[in-house]
């Protein structure tokens, strides 16, 4: 899928909307002009992919993903795949999982609804506070299917950071191949002993709620990235922020996409943390992960 060599924001939304379920039109985000402000900063601060985990049922528009990159310059992936139960379409409790599985494969090698804008990874695939719904088991069945098909990658969301835990447990059932599974939300844990224990059996995880102090201090993510270190899993681990909503971005008063960059990165280093280590999180560790397989 390559990746470009750079930075990789590894879990963001160009646009969503949630605003259906969670009653405000801050979660409708659709700003495309500020979108592309802020990407072409982003751009100028050496960042160059955005892995776009915007999925069905989130109010997916792949053309207008598209038109961002074109006019920001940046690289977007985008993905397949049904979020949490609360916002599945109908359809999910009807259709088998190799019918699930089917319109992932679909939208991998040929194309996302009626565009010829392929879906390069699966997910984010979500369970739900502290359980995993029938509906959702389905979703990560079809997504194991089409990850054994096509060698895709999977990226999941976890509410919370709760049930990261049962959801590698339920990928190592399936025999799906961990080495292409990132473990989303795992800052929103706190426990680093948790996140280690999850490393330990060979899946990656991500700390994308990088500034959202609100959910977990900054502190706390400096702390667990100090302990994976020092665990020796630094090579599988990646970064971003989880925007969401419009007040996150500059226009509306919010941190922005380059707070990463701009305050998260210099409290790392002022930290404690290497130069070293930071780029492995930003641009070797997403390189290495999603360049392993290109699809044709």
């Amino acid at each position: 899928m390559p990746l470009i060599e750079g930075i990789t924001y590894a879990h963001e939304h160009t646009t969503i909307d949630l605003s259906s379920l969670k009653g405000t039109d801050d979660t409708n985000l659709d700003c495309y002009k500020e979108t592309i402000r802020e990407y072409k900063n982003l751009y100028e601060l050496g960042v160059r992919n955005i892995i776009d985990v915007t999925v069905m049922g989130m109010k997916r528009n792949p053309s207008y993903v598209q038109s961002v990159a074109d006019e920001s310059g940046m690289n977007i992936i985008q993905s397949t795949g049904w979020y949490q139960d609360k916002f599945h379409p109908a359809y999910i409790k009807d259709k088998t999982v190799n019918e699930l599985a089917e319109i992932m494969i679909n939208e991998l090698t040929i194309g996302i609804k009626d565009t010829e804008i392929k879906a390069e990874l699966i997910g984010e695939i979500g369970t739900s506070k502290n359980t995993m719904t029938p509906n959702e088991q389905k979703v990560f069945q079809a997504a194991v299917i089409a990850q054994k098909e096509l060698e895709i990658p999977i990226t999941t969301h976890t509410t919370l950071g709760t049930y990261g835990k049962e959801q590698v447990e339920f990928f190592i059932n399936q025999r799906a191949d961990l080495e292409k599974i990132v473990i989303g939300h795992v800052d929103l844990t706190g426990d680093s002993e948790y996140i280690v224990n999850l490393l330990k059996e060979g899946v990656y995880v991500e700390l994308d709620t990088i500034g959202k102090e609100n959910y977990m201090p900054d502190a706390k993510r400096l702390e667990i990235l100090k302990r994976i270190k020092d665990e020796g899993f630094e090579d599988k681990v990646f970064l971003s922020m989880d925007i969401t909503r419009k007040s996150q971005l500059k226009y509306k008063g919010g941190m922005g996409y380059s707070y990463l960059l701009e305050s998260f990165v210099p409290y790392l280093l002022s930290s404690g943390i290497s130069q070293d280590y930071v780029d492995k999180l930003l641009i070797h560790n997403p390189l290495k992960f999603y360049n392993k397989e290109v699809l044709i």
